[in-house]
Parts: C-alpha cells; sequence; structure tokens
C-alpha cells in the first residue's frame, strides 16, 4: 500500500502507462532479434547515417548510446512520431519526417506513430500568435483515419516495424494522474518557448490549454517508452520537454532528432495545405508534377535532398539548365509516389498544355445542373467549379475575378458567375493551369 499522496500518485502513474503500453510487451517478441550482432564501431555508424539530414541531433552521442542499450537487450529501438490530425491529407512537408522514420525501420527498428487524437483537442500553438480553432471529435475521428492511411504510403505497416497508436489511450486519464502530470513541468519553462515568450512579452493572451499541450505531448513518450523521437525544428521545444517528463516518471530519456522544414511551392514559407503551396502525397500525377514545376529554382536543391537523398543533377562542365533540372525532380517526386510510367505520361501532358498549349488528351465530363427556364437556363459557376472540384464558392468567386477560369477558349471576365446553359454545354471549363472538365449540363 502507498503510504503517502506522492507514492499514491507515482503508482496510478505507473498503471497508467502499463495500460497505455497495450500491445508493447507483446510487440517485444517480434522487436527481440531485429538488432543483429555487428561488428565494433557498427553502431557508431548507423547511428551517423541515421544523424545524416537531420537539423539536430540531442544530446550529442544520445542516439548511438540508444543503439548500444538497445543491442545489449536484444531489441529494437522504439522510435516515435506524433501527429495531430488536425487535416486530412498528408504533403510531402510531412514527408520530409516520414522517409526518416522508414530509414530507422529498413534498419531494423520499430516506429510508434501516434496518431494525436487528444493533442488535437488542444491544439498545437507552435508558431501561432493565435488560439488555434478547435476541431469536432467527428473531424479528428475522420482526419485520424485518413492520415493513418496516407502515412502506411512511405512507412513499412509490417507490425515487427510499425505500431500505431491513439493518445487518447492514456491522457483520458484520472484527475489525480493529471495533477501528477502538470507537477513535471514549471511555468518558466513553458515560457521559455519563442512563440509563448513573445506572445507574453506582447501580452497576447496564453491559454492554459495551450501551455499544457507541450506536458501532455511529453507524456506520449512516458506511455510508449520511447527511446527516440524526430519532429520538425518548430518541435525542438516540445522534443526537450519529453526527455524532462520521462525522467520525472523514472525513464531513461529519449534522443531527439530534428528534421528541416520543407519550404512550399512559393519558395517562401513552410509548406502548408491552409497556405495553398503544397503538393499533396495522393494527389495526382498531373498535379505532382504540375505543381513541381512551379517550384522556385533556388528552392529546387532542398527538394532534392529533403525528398531523394540527392543533389540535383549535374552535367559536366556546368550544372543542367534549371528547367531540365525541375524535370528531373518532377518526374522523381511522381515516379516515387506514383510510377516510372505514371512520370512519363504526367510529362507528355505538361508539355501538351504549356509547351504546346493544347487541351488535354483526356478530359473528363463534368455534370452540372442549370437553373431558370427555356432560353433563361444558366449555369453558376462559383457551385459548378466546388462541385466539380472540391473548393468552397468563395474561393470559386476568387479565382473567377482573378481572370484564372477559362470556359472553351475565353478567360471569363471578372464577376461572371453565370453564363447561359447552351453555352456551357460541351465547353471545356479550365481553373488554374491544371484543372479541367468537359461540362454536360443536365
Amino acid at each position: 500500500m502507498p503510504s503517502t499522496p506522492d507514492e499514491a500518485a507515482q503508482e496510478a502513474a505507473r498503471e497508467t502507462g502499463e495500460a497505455a503500453r497495450g500491445s508493447v510487451v507483446e510487440a517485444a517478441a517480434l522487436e527481440r532479434g531485429a538488432v543483429q550482432s555487428l561488428p565494433p564501431g557498427a553502431l557508431d555508424d548507423e547511428a551517423a547515417a541515421l544523424e545524416r539530414g537531420a537539423v539536430d541531433s540531442l544530446p550529442a552521442g544520445a542516439l548511438a548510446a540508444k543503439l548500444r542499450a538497445a543491442r545489449a537487450e536484444g531489441r529494437a529501438l522504439r522510435v516515435k512520431l506524433g501527429i495531430d490530425p488536425t487535416a486530412p491529407d498528408i504533403h510531402l512537408g510531412h514527408a520530409v519526417v516520414l522517409r526518416k522514420l522508414r530509414q530507422f525501420q529498413d534498419a531494423g527498428h520499430r516506429v510508434v506513430l501516434i496518431v494525436g487524437d487528444y493533442t488535437a483537442r488542444v491544439g498545437d500553438p507552435t508558431g501561432r500568435s493565435t488560439l488555434r480553432p478547435l476541431l469536432s471529435a467527428e473531424e479528428i475521428e475522420a482526419n485520424a483515419a485518413t492520415f493513418q492511411e496516407q502515412a502506411l504510403r512511405i512507412l513499412d505497416p509490417d507490425p515487427a516495424r510499425l505500431e500505431v497508436r491513439r493518445n487518447g489511450e492514456w491522457l483520458d486519464m484520472p484527475m489525480a494522474d493529471l495533477l501528477r502530470l502538470v507537477r513535471t513541468t514549471t511555468v518558466a519553462q513553458l515560457l521559455e518557448r519563442e512563440d509563448f515568450s513573445q506572445r507574453f512579452g506582447a501580452r497576447q493572451p496564453i491559454s492554459l490549454l495551450e501551455l499544457m499541450y507541450p506536458v501532455l505531448q511529453g507524456y506520449d513518450s512516458v506511455a510508449v517508452r520511447a527511446d527516440v523521437e524526430l519532429g520538425g525544428t518548430d518541435q525542438k521545444f516540445n522534443l526537450l520537454l519529453g526527455r524532462d517528463v520521462q525522467r520525472a516518471y523514472g525513464q531513461p530519456e529519449q534522443a531527439i532528432l530534428t528534421m528541416p522544414i520543407l519550404v512550399g511551392t512559393d519558395g517562401a514559407r513552410k509548406m502548408s495545405k491552409s497556405l495553398g503551396n503544397h503538393i499533396g502525397i495522393t494527389d495526382s500525377p498531373r498535379e505532382v508534377y504540375g505543381k513541381a514545376m512551379s517550384i522556385p529554382d533556388a528552392a529546387m536543391g532542398e527538394y532534392f535532398r529533403l525528398l531523394l537523398d540527392r543533389e540535383p543533377p549535374t552535367a559536366p562542365p556546368a550544372e543542367l539548365a534549371p528547367r531540365d533540372a525541375k524535370r528531373e525532380l518532377a518526374r522523381s517526386l511522381v515516379a516515387w509516389l506514383c510510377s516510372a510510367a505514371d512520370a512519363v505520361a504526367a510529362e507528355q501532358e505538361f508539355d501538351r498544355l504549356f509547351v504546346e498549349r493544347r487541351e488535354p488528351a483526356e478530359i473528363e465530363d463534368g455534370h452540372v445542373s442549370a437553373g431558370g427556364e427555356g432560353a433563361e437556363r444558366s449555369v453558376h459557376l462559383p457551385g459548378a467549379i466546388a462541385d466539380l472540384f472540391g473548393l468552397s464558392r468563395g474561393e470559386a468567386r476568387r479565382l473567377i475575378d482573378q481572370g484564372a477560369v477559362q470556359l472553351g477558349e475565353d478567360a471569363l471576365a471578372p464577376g461572371t458567375y453565370d453564363v447561359p446553359a447552351d453555352r456551357a454545354d460541351g465547353e471545356v471549363l479550365r481553373v488554374g493551369k491544371r484543372r479541367f472538365r468537359r461540362l454536360r449540363v443536365g
């Protein structure tokens, strides 16, 4: 029987951790034998290979020490990545970290992918000057399912190499356990975060919920007994705090690796779906190729290094022309995300549209409805664009007003939201550079 409240809290925390680990004990048998007998110095070489491309590997020498300890115990490392399902799709910015996780898998280690169904309810404050809007439980669950499915396009799904968890398994905890957790961290520690300190100095509000986020993320590492945690450079504070939380719970502290943040297709800002500068890993081959061709020349090297593990192609005695190097990048990305055949077809389609200035070889029909009667029947284009391409009506209006929508051979004038049904029927609707439908008016 515990004799003090602290001992009772520690015992409760241990019980929570045991329950949270769930399949970890059963997975141990799969992990044993994954780290094979290696010659002296090989683990240091493996650590150097795994650190390649990372911005930070902290503390210095920690990853090699973790490898040696795991080898002595006859098991694989447990390598953690936590991602909040605040959006349904994965883009190439996420892929930078996922590819590093795959490298750990290929080296025989076990990735623990944590889908933050509970931390998403809090909202990661990283890089924010205001409180993030909260998502509904239904939105979070739908995003989580899609995100997990897409992550498996990069990660090895073998149960010996991958464990997928929801942090609601352990963060839905009794109040006594929550009080024990928040005692591990001080407000002074949290205000060391750059975004918190800037907001505090500018007298901008910081919610108690936001302050709790790094602590909850740190407890994820306790629950899954992480040896290593990965994240972007913007997650460095949270990853280091996870070490403090592990230490408070009597666990060995994780090593951390931070990966570079991939710039978006605008070449200026972090890749983000909300900024419209992203390339989704489930985008069509045509979309991937076309978006890659829009990347500024100065950003190409970053894409080659972070996504393809190589430098931009060169042709002695000088580098390839930027346009040719960009074509190589676009082909390589399509081949990786789709197939080599898709890369060839996407390049041919790109040339047809932007070099030969012709319509796509095949254009999907887009069935739309018309309002009104007789000669007054018309198609409301913002609604048609929203239905056909998954955009909002407001975004469709903006595209029309920007001159980015074409019907047949004619670019639509700003404010042209309704066109006669007989003019629209059978014509090709072009939205932006790469979206096409042949309208069929019902």
